[in-house]
C-alpha cells in the first residue's frame, strides 16, 4: 500500500474521530433554545442553628424580564465598554480578549477575564461552576450554537435578563429595583455605571457588603466609556462624584450582616447559581435569640453615644472551642440611613488600640523572656528607632505608675511596659506569632515599628475573636466556621459542619496565665476601679481587655471565658474622632457587660483549667524574685514550672546614684562628690533603672 494511501486513511479516521468526540460531547449538551424560555429553579434558604428561618432566595421573584429597548442607552454602552466592547463585531469570542487575559494571568500576576457577553451567557445559564477542560469544551460549542441560533440583539437582552447582579438580583430590571428601588429605565449614567460593573464579581463589587469596592469598580467602567468614546470626560467627572443613594428592603431578612456574608462564602464554594437557584436548604451556625439580643444592646447604647460624636457600634459573638459564629452584628442597624448600616465592621480593617497587647505579652511569656511577676518602670520613656526620630509613647491620660509587675501592667493597659515588651520580642517575631494565633493582616514586620502594641497595625475583628480564642481554647487556634449543615433541594445532605481541632499555638501555661491576669479585678483597679463595667456579677473568672487607639477613632472590649468569645466595637465608619470616651465606663464596654451578662444568665461557665505545670510562689512586689530574708511587700503569683524565679534579690543594697540618676556606683568604690548618696535602685527587665527614694539634690 502506498504512502498516500496510508496518509488518505489516517486522515479519514482521525476525521471519524473527531466527528465522534464532537457527537460525543454535544450528547450532553443543554439546549441553547432554554435560554430564550424563562424557567427557572426554587429557591434556597438559610436558617439558624435552631432552625428559624433567617433568609430566602426568591430568585424567580427577583427576575423581571424586561425588552432590550427599555434598557437605558448608558446601561447598554457602560456594559459593552467593561464587558465586551467589539460584542457587534465578533463571533461568540474576542481573541485579542483572550490573548490580554492571558498576558495579565501569566505576566502581570493579575486575574482578568476574557469573556464575551455571549460566552457569560452561557455560563451563567446553562452551565455550571466547575473548572474543568470538559465544561470549556461545553461552554465554545454552545457559545457558537446561540451566536447561530440568535441575533446579538436578542443575545444581549438575554444576557440583561439572565446576568447574577449580587444576592437575588438577576438580571437588570431587578438590580435596579433592589439597589436604587427605581426602574431600569429611569437610571442615570452614575447609576448604570455602578450596576455595570456588579455581573465582574457581584459579591466582591456588592454596594451593599462592599461599598468602597463598589465606587472602584463603577470608576474603572465609567473610564472604559470614556475611552470607547461612550461618554464626555466632563460626563465621566460629574458621574464619579455623583453620590448614590442605595435601597434595601427590610423584609425578608434577620442578621443581614451574617446572612449575606455567608451567602457569599457559599457562592465561592459551590457557585452563584447553584446558592441562587439550587434549592439548598441551609442550616448556618447562628443562633438568632443571641443575635437579636447582640444587636438590641449595640442599637440602644450607640443611641446614647450621640453627645460623644459615636455613631455606630458592632459586635462579634463566638463559641471559642468550635468556632463557630452565634451572632454578628455589623452596624447599628443594617438599614441606617444617617451612616452606611450595610458597612460591616466585623470584616473590615480597624485598629485595635490596646486589645492587641494580650498578644503581645504572651510572646513574652511563652519564650521565658518575661513572668506573670515581672518588673517593668513606668514611666515617660523614649525609645531609639534606627534611623528615624526617638519613640515617645505616651500612657492613656498621661498618668505614670513607677515600678509595676507584668500582671498590673497587662490588667491597667500601661503603654511604657508594653512597649518595652514589645522591644523585649521583637517586631518580626510578634508578628509571626500574632498570624500564628489568627491575625491576618499584618504582613511585612518592616512596615510596623513599637507602636504595633499599642494598636498601629490595622485588624479584622473576624480575626480578633480566632486570637482570643487562642486564650479561650487552651492555646489552640480555632478558625470561624459560618455554617453547620448543607442539603439539596432533594433533602440530601452534601456538606456537614464537623468539629476538628484546631492547631496548637501557645501552651496552656501561658493561656492560663493571661487569662487569669485579665480576669483579676484587684489588678486592674488601680486604672479601671473596682467593680467596674469590666466584671460580670457572679461570673469573676471572665476575662477581658479594652483598646482606644490614640487618637480616639476606635474604641474596643474584647472578653471571653472557656466557651464564648465577645467582641465589641465602637467609633464612626468614616474614622472620624469621637469626642470622648472612657475605657471601663463608655464606648464599647457597656455594650460588651450587657452581652455578656446576658450570655451568662442563668449559666455555670467552666473556670479555665489550671496547669499541673503551673506552680504558685510569693515573691517581691519590687523585684519579681524571690523575697530577701529583710523582706518587702510580697504576694503569691502563678508560673509556669519552667520559668519560676530562683534569685533572691536584696532590697537594701547600698548603692550609690548621682543625682541626674544616671551613673551607678557600688559600694566601697570612690565618692565623686558630696553629692553622692546612698539609695535603693531597682532595674526592671527591660533594663530601665530607676531610684526609688532619691531626693531631690540641689546645685551647690
Amino acid at each position: 500500500m502506498g504512502i498516500k494511501n496510508i496518509k488518505k486513511r489516517w486522515r479519514w479516521w482521525l476525521g471519524l474521530l473527531v466527528i465522534i468526540l464532537i457527537l460525543w460531547w454535544l450528547k450532553d449538551l443543554p439546549n441553547p433554545k432554554k435560554l430564550s424560555k424563562f424557567d427557572y429553579p426554587e429557591s434556597s434558604q438559610i436558617f439558624d442553628r435552631n432552625g428559624k428561618l433567617l433568609y430566602e432566595v426568591y430568585s424567580e421573584k427577583n427576575r423581571v424580564p424586561v425588552k432590550l429597548d427599555k434598557i437605558p442607552k448608558y446601561l447598554k454602552e457602560a456594559t459593552l465598554a467593561v464587558e465586551d466592547a467589539k460584542f457587534y463585531r465578533h463571533f461568540g469570542f474576542d481573541l485579542k480578549g483572550i490573548a490580554r487575559s492571558l498576558y495579565m494571568t501569566i505576566f502581570k500576576k493579575r486575574l482578568q477575564g476574557g469573556s464575551t457577553i455571549t460566552q457569560q451567557l452561557v455560563k451563567n445559564a446553562l452551565l455550571s461552576p466547575e473548572r474543568t477542560i470538559s465544561r470549556k469544551i461545553k461552554e465554545a460549542l454552545l457559545t457558537v450554537l446561540v451566536e447561530v441560533f440568535y441575533t446579538k440583539d436578542e443575545i444581549l437582552e438575554m444576557y440583561f435578563n439572565q446576568t447574577p447582579y449580587g444576592g437575588t438580583l438577576w438580571g437588570a430590571q431587578a438590580a435596579s429595583t433592589g439597589i436604587f428601588n427605581k426602574k431600569v429605565s429611569d437610571l442615570d449614567l452614575a447609576e448604570a455605571s455602578l450596576l455595570a460593573g456588579l455581573p465582574g464579581s457581584p459579591s466582591r463589587y456588592s454596594p451593599f457588603s462592599h461599598p468602597q469596592m463598589a465606587k472602584k469598580r463603577q470608576k474603572i467602567v465609567l473610564q472604559r466609556m470614556y475611552e470607547e468614546g461612550f461618554i464626555s470626560k466632563t460626563e465621566k467627572e460629574k458621574a464619579e462624584k455623583e453620590e448614590l443613594k442605595y435601597y434595601m428592603s427590610k423584609t425578608g431578612i434577620k442578621a443581614p450582616h451574617f446572612v449575606l456574608l455567608l451567602r457569599d462564602k457559599l457562592a465561592e464554594e459551590y457557585g452563584l447559581k447553584k446558592v441562587q437557584e439550587g434549592g439548598l436548604k441551609i442550616t448556618s451556625s447562628l443562633d438568632l435569640d443571641i443575635q437579636e439580643m447582640a444587636q438590641k444592646a449595640v442599637s440602644e447604647e450607640i443611641a446614647k453615644l450621640k453627645r460623644y460624636k459615636i455613631s455606630n457600634g458592632a459586635c462579634l459573638i463566638t463559641k471559642a472551642k468550635s468556632g463557630q459564629v452565634l451572632a454578628m452584628v455589623g452596624s447599628k442597624d443594617y438599614f441606617a440611613t444617617d451612616i452606611n448600616g450595610q458597612f460591616n465592621v466585623t470584616t473590615a480593617l480597624r485598629q485595635p488600640g490596646s486589645s492587641i497587647k494580650p498578644l503581645n505579652y504572651a510572646v513574652g511569656l511563652e519564650t521565658g523572656k518575661v513572668t506573670a511577676g515581672s518588673v517593668f518602670i513606668d514611666r515617660k520613656t523614649c525609645f531609639k528607632m534606627p534611623n528615624q526620630k526617638d519613640y515617645c509613647p505616651s500612657n492613656y491620660g498621661y498618668s505614670y505608675y513607677g515600678v509595676q509587675s507584668l500582671r498590673n501592667s497587662l490588667s491597667n493597659s500601661l503603654n511604657i511596659p508594653a512597649v518595652k515588651m514589645l522591644s523585649m520580642n521583637g517586631v518580626e517575631n510578634f508578628i509571626a506569632s500574632a498570624s500564628a494565633m489568627g491575625i491576618s493582616t499584618f504582613k511585612d514586620p518592616s512596615n510596623y515599628g513599637l507602636s504595633l502594641t499599642l494598636g498601629g497595625g490595622e485588624v479584622k475583628m473576624v480575626d480578633m475573636n480566632v486570637a482570643f480564642g487562642v486564650f479561650a481554647n487552651t492555646g489552640i487556634r480555632q478558625n470561624l466556621n459560618y455554617f453547620m449543615e448543607v442539603k439539596d433541594k432533594n433533602g440530601q445532605i452534601i456538606d456537614k459542619y464537623k468539629y476538628v481541632p484546631g492547631k496548637r499555638v501557645l501552651s496552656r501555661e501561658t493561656v492560663f496565665l493571661i487569662h487569669h491576669i485579665l480576669s483579676d479585678d484587684g489588678a486592674r483597679s488601680m486604672v479601671f476601679g473596682r467593680g467596674s463595667m469590666l466584671n460580670i456579677r457572679g461570673h469573676p473568672e471572665v476575662a477581658v481587655k479594652t483598646g482606644t487607639t490614640n487618637k480616639m477613632r476606635d474604641n474596643w472590649t474584647i472578653g471571653f471565658t472557656p466557651e464564648y468569645v465577645v467582641s465589641v466595637w465602637v467609633g464612626n465608619n468614616d474614622n472620624s474622632k469621637m469626642s470622648w470616651v472612657a475605657s471601663g465606663t463608655t464606648g464599647a464596654s457597656p455594650i460588651w457587660h450587657n452581652i455578656m451578662t446576658e450570655l451568662l444568665k442563668d449559666k455555670t461557665v467552666k473556670k479555665p483549667i489550671r496547669p499541673v505545670s503551673i506552680v504558685g510562689k510569693n515573691i517581691c512586689n519590687l523585684t519579681g524574685q524571690l523575697i530577701p530574708e529583710a523582706g518587702c511587700d510580697s504576694r503569691y503569683e502563678y508560673f509556669s514550672s519552667k520559668f519560676v524565679p530562683t534569685k533572691v534579690v536584696d532590697l537594701h543594697q547600698n548603692v550609690l546614684i548621682n543625682r541626674d540618676n544616671q551613673q551607678l556606683v557600688k559600694k566601697g568604690e570612690d565618692i565623686p562628690n558630696a553629692e553622692w548618696q546612698a539609695r535603693m535602685v531597682i532595674k526592671d527587665v527591660y533594663g530601665d533603672v530607676i531610684c526609688l527614694d532619691c531626693p531631690v539634690v540641689k546645685k551647690m
